[in-house]
């Protein structure tokens, strides 16, 4: 019994014992979540804990300052605060807890379990903004990424360290194909960030992967919707961080981010509190950089050997590709996949739209066979689709176009090729040989 401790004790001991004067601020005014406190000086990104009411504390974010006082952010509710509440630092500023200590745990955008089980003793920290490296510590990528999916794996190869966005409107099946990519793909550490998604997906998540096999290398950061959104934004940079933990150590490392969308809405909600302009569509400058930062810590470390695959949703809002969102991510993104509404509704799940898809690494990492097929599989299909309302309605004459014929006569094929069940893997090999068997002479 007495050895449940041992892992708290010898934190504790480790712990050097700070004797400096403890600093509080106090409460001066509250809008909504935004705080501002008076009398503590204290950088941005540090934690604080503002006295709520006896026994209990709520805390904080400091995002800036102005006129003297300091601006925070709740990462709770603001009810029962009262002015003059008493505000104290803690912890390290911008430095977010690490390690192996996470694999096997759900947590929150605190680090903190939501899992049930014991606490999380990390004696790692990493910045919560990454550490800058050069641009050519970044090696390319060179070998294929198995993700399980075989529309993906066969026609928009992906590489170890190159970084794919997921692209739909809502309830598409984003979140499904990030679950078969979770299940299917092969890496030696799994980060999962499930950022401003329903709750109840995040407990769905957690009962099918964290009871398998790949649990043990598998690290959940969630944080849903309802949750404030410096959490939520903290909660990315803590998946991201965490991924760069492991990279460090030499490891080929899967992010998957869902989503991409609400980590920028979160970001949108915390620059217009603190007045910046709203530019694109209501998107201040900083919500769209904070999507270049987090995209661009990803990728393959020359220094350590490690990768970080990373994988991002990306929501359309009304099924609009030229969203700003969309269209930055697409951007600074090394490919990216499109599911189309009208191929969901057809009942080909996953229902990604192969002509719109694009990976820019598949032409260095796969041969050139490979490649043939994969080219003549989207022209075909591209083909069919552009011609669709013609065939359907019996105005096009067999004979006028050759690729059409042979479109029109391999499309139960082509689209049986493209659809997969939920549970089902397929590797790369296997995906490429179909495809080659489906094409072939």
């Amino acid at each position: 019994m007495l050895t449940l401790f041992d892992p708290l004790l010898r934190d504790l001991a480790a712990e050097p014992i700070d004797l400096s004067p403890r600093r509080f601020g106090l409460v001066a005014a509250c809008d909504g979540g935004l705080l501002e406190v008076s009398g503590l000086s204290i950088p941005v990104g540090a934690m604080c804990r503002v006295a709520h009411k006896p026994g209990t504390t709520l805390a904080a974010e400091v995002i800036g300052f102005r006129n003297g006082r300091t601006l925070m952010m709740l990462l709770g509710d603001s009810v029962m605060l009262r002015p003059g509440a008493r505000v104290h630092p803690e912890g390290k500023p911008g430095m977010l807890p690490v390690g192996a200590a996470f694999l096997g745990r759900a947590v929150d955008g605190e680090g903190l379990p939501i899992d049930g089980g014991p606490p999380i003793h990390a004696r790692s920290e990493w910045p919560s903004g990454g550490l800058r490296t050069s641009a050519l510590d970044r090696s390319p990528v060179r070998e294929t990424f198995d993700t399980g999916v075989r529309s993906l794996n066969a026609l928009t190869t992906f590489g170890i360290g190159q970084r794919i966005g997921v692209m739909a409107g809502s309830g598409v099946g984003k979140s499904v194909l990030m679950d078969m990519i979770a299940r299917g793909a092969e890496a030696d550490i799994i980060v999962v960030g499930l950022i401003g998604e329903r709750a109840r997906e995040v407990s769905d998540f957690v009962e099918r992967h964290m009871h398998a096999e790949k649990r043990d290398r598998t690290v959940v950061v969630a944080v849903p919707a309802d949750h404030a959104p410096n959490l939520r934004l903290r909660g990315a940079m803590l998946a991201t961080s965490m991924a760069e933990h492991f990279r460090a150590q030499g490891k080929k490392v899967l992010l998957i981010l869902d989503s991409l969308t609400r980590v920028a809405h979160a970001a949108r909600e915390i620059g217009l509190l603190l007045g910046e302009p709203g530019a694109a569509r209501g998107y201040p400058p900083s919500a769209l950089a904070t999507i270049t930062k987090l995209v661009e810590r990803a990728g393959n470390s020359a220094a350590s050997g490690g990768s970080i695959t990373g994988l991002y949703t990306v929501l359309a809002d009304g099924d609009n590709q030229d969203d700003p969102v969309v269209d930055t991510a697409r951007a600074i993104l090394d490919g990216h996949v499109v599911l189309n509404r009208a191929l969901a509704q057809r009942g080909q799940y996953p229902a990604v739209d192969i002509a719109a898809s694009l990976s820019r690494v598949m032409n260095d990492i796969v041969s050139p066979d490979h490649q043939k097929l994969a080219r003549e599989f989207r022209a075909l299909t591209a083909s069919y689709e552009a011609n669709r309302d013609l065939v359907l309605m019996g105005a096009y004459r067999s004979g006028a176009d050759p690729q059409l014929d042979r479109a029109i006569a391999m499309h139960e094929l082509l689209t049986a090729f493209l659809c997969q069940f939920g549970g089902e893997i397929i590797d790369i090999d296997t995906s490429a040989a179909q495809l080659a068997a489906l094409l072939g002479p």
